[in-house]
């Protein structure tokens, strides 16, 4: 028998978890001293929760397994909670383990107690307080099934320190799952007729139908049918590129996505939910799905998505006809005036063959979607939650996923405020990461939204809650300062030199892009009105306002 730390991480190991992304204190400190008894486990420490909790996140996206987070109390799983919130809405497994004082030390509410299972549920599907050190394996194999899934999900073990540090501990083996069911043969009837039908339909593609088993299978089912295909507005994971099928993203204006669903009779699910508005309007709807448009669901969260879109194909004779592929297509060097735009064409003419990008470039990356529609095939990881501060810690995560892909992570000067000490682990760990921040001094989105959502009355002081000119953020200092490599681009010409070096060179390197806000000026004060107007819009003119926006 060990302790029940020791337990713990043996039961980790045999199941597979070997990555752990740490911020631990006093209450962990036999886990991390167990960590030594597996060498087999790579233990990653992060300066701030966020930045575990999002690594373990971008982690669980590209390996498609959990990895395990140490944290420190509640306070600590607090601090990690935005980029939990993250993996929740993209279904990714995580286990969480967080340190808990003594079973005997509770009652005297000492200055860092608090009730962890509490905040623990508002990102976990599962959690559970190990009572004892021979309970502790049990529990430990059964949070793990639950963030297996399907769906993938957030779990939370919290370990009393007492339970850890007992002997009794005993090493438990991983429990059999059980394989997750294809549709239903009354299901797939029923969509395969509505499929064949009269009428405009589409197919509506999330988290696992978004690789490339699935784009291919869904493809010819397209292709017989003359089905068009969407996916969910921020993808978990979505594989995209030369060589595979192109799907068309929903935008995350609901007024554009609303033209884009515009006409339809019959809308397919598979993994993933309804469309709906990201935030409610004035006078807006919040539910997408057109009026006497029938929804049908195809393969749910739980449900296996291979398997039931198989079964489609062959209930339509789709498995001989031909997918429509992407070709082969780089946008072109940039040229010219310094925009968020000319990085976005830089990366879709350069980046390297299995790249992986991580997306936080909000309002920055309108034109990267179309500019690396034919690039080599790769990876795009978004913003699930919508909770930012999540691109560079995700990016942490992919690269110790993938150590031998290139990993380009895309964010805002905001967003990257928030979860900077990623660049201190990038260094420590040398992951081959290049990170670019869009420094536009602004939080360019709520601009955009304060026009949108018909704030009025903002004046100066409503305006300076949204500008970050003063003092100007300096990302260089920062980088150099946490052990990165940092270059600052204030020209087209300095950002190809600096992004050519880095795609060359391995291991960390942060490019700051010095450029203007993309909405701003007058197409920021038209905007609202252009919006508004798309419903009363013959539909051809509102589809080409809409490709002109957001293409």
């Amino acid at each position: 028998m060990s302790n029940g730390a020791n337990a713990l991480i043996q039961t980790l190991v045999d199941a597979g978890i070997t990555t752990c992304f740490t911020n631990p204190g006093t209450s962990e400190m036999h886990f991390v001293a167990a960590l030594d008894s597996a060498p087999g486990v790579r233990a990653v420490l992060a300066l701030f929760e966020g930045v575990a909790t999002g690594a373990a996140d971008g982690y669980g996206r590209m390996a498609d397994k959990p990895a395990a987070t140490l944290l420190h109390l509640g306070c600590g799983l607090g601090n990690g909670m935005a980029n939990l919130h993250n993996a929740r809405k993209g279904r990714v497994p995580i286990l969480n383990i967080v340190g808990d004082h003594a079973t005997h030390h509770v009652p005297y509410d000492a200055q860092l107690q608090s009730d962890i299972e509490t905040v623990a549920r508002n990102v976990s599907s599962w959690v559970r307080t190990s009572k004892t050190t021979q309970a502790l394996s049990q529990d430990a194999v059964e949070a793990i099934a639950a963030c297996m899934g399907p769906p993938g999900q957030v779990a939370t073990l919290i370990l009393p320190a007492d339970v850890s540090w007992s002997e009794g501990g005993v090493p438990m083996a991983p429990l059999q799952l059980t394989p997750p069911s294809a549709a239903d043969d009354a299901t797939v009837a029923a969509i395969a007729l509505a499929l064949q039908g009269d009428g405009k339909k589409a197919i509506l593609l999330g988290g696992r139908a978004l690789r490339a088993p699935a784009l291919m299978a869904v493809a010819r089912i397209a292709a017989k049918t003359g089905a068009q295909l969407f996916a969910e507005v921020l993808p978990t994971r979505m594989e995209r590129g030369a060589g595979l099928p192109p799907v068309e993203r929903l935008a995350y204006m609901a007024e554009l996505a609303s033209v884009q669903l515009s006409g339809l009779e019959h809308l397919i699910l598979v993994d993933a939910k309804a469309p709906v508005s990201f935030f409610a309007y004035p006078g807006k709807k919040s539910y997408l799905v057109p009026g006497g448009c029938q929804l049908h669901e195809l393969a749910s969260f739980t449900q296996d998505v291979n398997g039931s879109l198989d079964k489609l194909s062959r209930a339509i004779g789709a498995d001989q006809a031909t997918p429509v592929l992407q070709a082969p297509k780089r946008p072109g060097r940039p040229r010219g005036k310094f925009t968020a735009d000319k990085v976005c064409k830089a990366i879709g003419e350069l980046m390297p063959e299995r790249a992986i990008i991580v997306d936080e470039a909000i309002t920055s990356g309108l034109l990267l979607t179309m500019y690396t529609a034919g690039a080599p095939h790769h990876d795009l990881l978004a913003l699930t939650g919508g909770s930012i501060g999540f691109g560079l810690p995700n990016a942490v995560g992919a690269a110790i996923a993938c150590p031998d892909r290139k990993v380009i992570a895309l964010t805002g000067d905001g967003s990257a405020m928030y979860t900077i000490q990623a660049l201190w682990t990038m260094a420590r760990e040398r992951l081959d990461i290049i990170s670019i921040i869009f420094n536009n001094r602004s939080y360019a989105v709520l601009n955009v939204e304060l026009q949108r959502v018909g704030a009025s009355g903002a004046g100066d002081k409503a305006r300076a809650q949204l500008d970050l000119k003063n003092p100007p953020i300096d990302f260089v200092q920062l980088g150099e300062g946490m052990g990165v490599p940092s270059l600052r681009a204030n020209t087209t010409d300095e950002f190809l030199v600096a992004f050519e070096h880095a795609l060359r060179t391995p291991g960390p390197h942060l490019i700051e892009a010095i450029v203007p806000p993309t909405l701003a000026g007058l197409k920021l004060r038209v905007l609202p009105h252009v919006l508004q107007s798309l419903d009363k819009l013959p539909l051809p003119v509102a589809r080409a306002l809409k490709r002109a926006i957001a293409p």
